[in-house]
């Protein structure tokens, strides 16, 4: 690497493999998740849904490896990685834009839904009437502070987090499978199919933007191996347990809820401790790369990242507190479609053109035409295949269902990089 740039991890900072493991873990075990599993559950037998699941969850550790891999050999979260394959100047003003911007909307909108549940599930055991906005400013500024303690925030939360959920979570199947619940797992048929690419394309599009923001944490790893072992030991059998839980509870109480499989169980104020302790390891990862992007875009190193994670935060609990989220949900889901072409052409420079070799990795300059053309191609053919542009009216007509569309996107990228900076290259030799 011939630059630095302010955003190097130093050989002390670097954390065991499991502490990242247990980061992804913590991600893995949250509300959406949950409503995932439903999903799938309500639409494939058992055993098409854990195949889905782990087809799904595969196909996210194959990305996630290769991008923390080289986000582990150069030390630098993906905004900044990203100018290599994009430039420096593509890196700064399209994805930490795209980046910020995705993770400041999401965290706003999971610190309302943390809100809104906290004054709910408060008022139905207590009677006390709390508002909305006042839950969400609340909690937001609860899981802004975790983030800005940066990696060692994230990691002291999930050990705390990460069991007491799995440990509710299992009482609560333990309950219903005991009270009879179960029995609509006998023989179970859903009433309304799916395809298996759909349940694997539920199951990458619940975690494919992490996997693409995957070299923020994974810098931390002290080696390959253990980005390795932390992505799949830390992502594979969470989201496996995780998303079936989800989709068997929701077959023994007719719902999505998290709320309501903890209720069933009898669990109200345990139940009220899970749901935010799972928004708030999911969302305190949204406040950190939101921040780190931030700061990329502004210019800003890593000294100046907790001021920028803390900015980003600000501004997302700003948003849920005035309610204009879910305004802008549909553009949220642009761009979170967008992101994972990143991915394609980041793992092609690294990997096929600087044939993974650190000393042959180097920012460059300006902007980076064959990396911006294969990023925007690649985006676009996800977003028309991935049904994104079926939300949107005035786009629909471009909307082409086919395979998994952040896949198809990925690919896409990938391969037009290859071949765009292979003929730059060559035309610059001749």
């Amino acid at each position: 690497m011939k630059q630095t740039t302010g955003f190097e991890i130093k050989a002390e900072e670097r954390q065991s493999w499991v502490s990242i493991a247990m980061v992804w873990i913590g991600a893995m075990i949250c509300v959406p998740a949950l409503m995932i599993g439903g999903m799938i559950g309500a639409g494939l037998s058992l055993g098409s849904a854990a195949l889905a699941i782990i087809s799904g969850y595969a196909l996210i550790c194959v990305f996630m490896c290769f991008m923390g891999m080289h986000a582990c050999d150069t030390g630098l979260p993906t905004a900044v990685m990203a100018g290599a394959a994009l430039g420096e100047k593509g890196a700064k003003y399209i994805i930490s834009t795209i980046l910020a911007i995705s993770c400041v909307g999401w965290f706003g909108i999971q610190a309302a839904v943390c809100g809104s549940s906290f004054s709910s599930m408060v008022e139905g055991m207590s009677g006390i009437s709390i508002p909305v906005w006042l839950s969400s400013v609340g909690w937001g500024i609860v899981m802004l502070l975790t983030a800005c303690f940066r990696f060692s925030g994230l990691k002291w939360l999930n050990k705390i987090a990460v069991p007491l959920l799995g440990i509710v979570l299992a009482y609560a199947l333990i309950y219903n499978l005991a009270s009879g619940n179960g029995a609509a797992l006998v023989g179970y048929h859903p009433a309304a199919p799916m395809s298996l690419v759909s349940g694997i394309s539920l199951t990458v599009g619940s975690f494919v933007v992490a996997a693409a923001i995957s070299g923020d944490y994974c810098r931390f790893a002290k080696n390959r191996g253990d980005v390795v072992k932390s992505s799949v030991l830390g992502v594979l059998p969470a989201g496996l347990v995780v998303l079936m839980l989800g989709g068997i509870l929701a077959i023994c109480t007719g719902s999505y809820d998290i709320s309501v499989f903890l209720s069933t169980a009898g669990l109200p104020v345990i139940g009220l401790i899970a749901l935010i302790l799972a928004t708030w390891t999911t969302n305190v990862s949204n406040a950190y790369s939101g921040g780190l992007a931030l700061s990329v875009l502004l210019g800003q190193d890593e000294k100046r990242s907790r001021i920028t994670t803390a900015v980003s935060g600000a501004i997302g609990t700003v948003l849920a507190a005035v309610g204009i989220l879910n305004s802008i949900q549909g553009f949220l889901s642009l761009l979170s479609a967008i992101v994972p072409a990143l991915m394609g052409v980041m793992i092609a420079d690294y990997w096929i053109i600087n044939k993974g070799k650190l000393e042959r990795f180097e920012i460059r300059e300006g902007f980076c035409a064959p990396g911006i053309i294969a990023f925007a191609l690649g985006a676009l053919v996800a977003c028309m295949t991935g049904g994104t542009f079926a939300a949107i009216p005035a786009l629909a007509f471009l909307n082409m269902p086919f395979f998994i569309g952040s896949v198809n996107g990925i690919i896409v990228a990938f391969v037009l990089y290859v071949f765009l900076a292979k003929a730059v290259g060559s035309k610059r030799n001749t």
